[in-house]
């Protein structure tokens, strides 16, 4: 594990950057002004860049969410989301057809094309969990005494993370909901980093590719999964665990990841 000043000094061993959104590149409120000076050098040196996130929306809403935040289209070529690889798996009805929508009202992009089969949680072939609802977005006692008679339901989770940062405030994420369901004694299916699934949608196997994210459990992970060279961003999701005097070789250990590389932010 290396400490790494610049990404300039490594970046031109790989071909291709695999960059987490939010954590990396944004806080949920405004884009990282070090991290997009990064950007444009890669995109000034000809690397491949592709955002993969597990936002659970389709691609082009994530997209849409960047150009709003000023990020400029020319480094929006390739972005891929969880989301978007569910919503191909739903559209070809892969766990059923009808199902019951758990999460909020903004996360219906991702069956658009199929919500007339959306019903209630007794008659659906599976549970769609895209988030919490508004109405409990911060009691996971809700969802254990919610989902407890349910737990012989298929369950699909389009987004693993279990919590996020939106600024400084911790929000909980629909990997939470998916947790509980496991710890009731069902089964997950889910769509997003760690999963080897979604990296396959990226890159092909002769690229050389750097991953880079926030999250140990996902986008670290993800990358020793595929046994890709990775920085991890640690002013991001475990920032309170290393803020707690947790060292960086504790916390890797903790989470069964190999980190390559780590910089507090995405730095060039």
């Amino acid at each position: 594990m290396r400490e790494l000043n610049h990404l300039s000094e490594i970046f031109n061993n790989y071909d291709t950057f695999i960059i987490d959104l939010w954590g990396v590149m944004h806080n949920g409120i405004s884009l990282n002004s070090k991290a997009m000076e990064a950007l444009k050098n890669l995109e000034n040196n000809s690397k491949k860049i592709v955002f993969l996130s597990n936002a659970p929306r389709p691609s082009f809403k994530v997209i849409n969410f960047l150009l709003k935040m000023g990020m400029d289209e020319k480094y929006l070529s390739s972005v891929m989301t969880s989301g978007e690889a569910a919503m191909h798996a739903i559209n070809l009805n892969k766990f059923g057809k009808t199902f019951f929508h758990l999460g909020p009202p903004r996360d219906t992009s991702v069956f658009d094309k199929v919500k007339h089969n959306i019903t209630n949680i007794e008659d659906c072939d599976f549970i769609l969990c895209t988030g919490l609802f508004d109405d409990y977005e911060d009691n996971l006692d809700y969802y254990k005494s919610f989902l407890k008679r349910h737990i012989s339901k298929k369950f699909v989770c389009t987004n693993p993370d279990l919590t996020v940062h939106r600024g400084n405030k911790e929000e909980l994420c629909a990997g939470s909901v998916a947790k509980i369901f496991e710890d009731l004694g069902g089964k997950v299916s889910y769509f997003g980093k760690p999963h080897p699934e979604v990296y396959n949608l990226c890159f092909s196997n002769n690229e050389k590719t750097l991953a880079i994210g926030d999250n140990l459990r996902t986008d670290i992970q993800g990358a020793n999964n595929l046994n890709l060279d990775c920085i991890f961003i640690t002013d991001g999701v475990h920032r309170e665990e290393l803020n707690k005097n947790t060292n960086l070789n504790d916390l890797s250990k903790k989470y069964n990841v190999k980190i390559d590389f780590f910089q507090k932010e995405l730095t060039w």
